[in-house]
């Protein structure tokens, strides 16, 4: 049995430790609000531009897509995925469930593979296992603004206008609630018209003023900036979500783990009382015995 002076240290470590804890769930907690206002304050506008963008299309001027970025392309060779995690740890299965998501999605896609990487945790797993990276961006902070986000997007765009890839997805950690965050899959390359409605209604007809490319030519960037903004906000969101119930699970932990030690200890401590009072006895009983 350990002695009660390893005892004693290892309760105040343990107690310092979920001093900690209880400091980051705090902390957590308070940029997990923030963090989920933002993300739902933005999800509206995400939305209606995707409804929007996908009903734009379905357009067509003399049986051709109205812009590079529509073009369904006949044969998908190369692929484009922007894989979103977080920069620190610490937020529990988070970054796990998103990069295991990626690996399946990796494996199971036939074509060659262009990862965009976001975040430390997605940027230092694919390294690691030794896939190429065409660009990385870290660092992006708990409240990024949107010009963070364009170079990300740029990166994307370029890549598909130029014909180096085919078809891009991003995967980011959607938010969903403070204890469920899900992998989330998108395609956000070339834009998908939208599925029929059970009632046979057709996509709004548009009129362009005064070119329907000049529109198009500044809608459709911005129709991916978003996307991915909105990926960015979710993963924020999701992460500091993770981390206050993982940062609580934690503390928990500590606090069980030094009722234990300090059970531990008590018994300890009688038991060397019980033998001090027994060799005491013991002794007086000898002294009597002589005399």
């Amino acid at each position: 049995m350990p002695s009660l002076r390893d005892i004693r240290r290892r309760i105040r470590s343990v107690r310092n430790t979920a001093q900690i804890t209880k400091a980051m769930e705090l902390v957590a907690a308070s940029r997990m609000r923030r963090a989920q206002q933002r993300v739902l304050a933005a999800r509206p506008y995400a939305e209606a531009m995707n409804v929007m963008i996908n009903q734009l299309g379905t357009a067509r001027r003399e049986g051709a897509a109205l812009h590079p970025l529509l073009q369904q392309r006949p044969e998908v060779r190369h692929v484009g995925l922007v894989l979103l995690t977080t920069d620190r740890g610490l937020c529990g299965a988070l970054n796990t469930n998103v990069l295991r998501r990626g690996t399946e999605f990796i494996l199971s896609t036939p074509e060659e593979m262009e990862l965009v990487t976001v975040g430390r945790k997605g940027q230092d797993f694919m390294a690691r296992r030794g896939r190429a990276i065409r660009a990385t961006f870290t660092q992006l902070g708990d409240r990024p603004d949107y010009m963070a986000v364009v170079p990300i997007a740029r990166v994307i765009i370029d890549d598909f206008e130029h014909r180096r890839i085919d078809a891009a997805y991003v995967l980011y950690p959607k938010f969903i609630s403070t204890l469920s965050q899900r992998p989330q899959l998108d395609q956000i390359l070339p834009i998908t018209p939208p599925a029929p409605t059970d009632g046979g209604q057709r996509a709004v007809e548009y009129i362009y003023e005064p070119d329907p490319r000049a529109i198009l030519d500044e809608l459709l960037p911005r129709y991916v900036e978003v996307q991915i903004y909105q990926a960015v906000l979710e993963t924020i969101a999701s992460e500091q979500s993770a981390r206050m119930v993982a940062m609580r699970a934690a503390n928990d932990n500590a606090k069980e783990l030094i009722d234990g030690l300090t059970l531990t200890y008590n018994r300890a401590r009688q038991a060397a009382i019980t033998s001090e009072v027994n060799e005491i006895a013991s002794a007086a009983n000898a002294m009597a015995q002589r005399e």
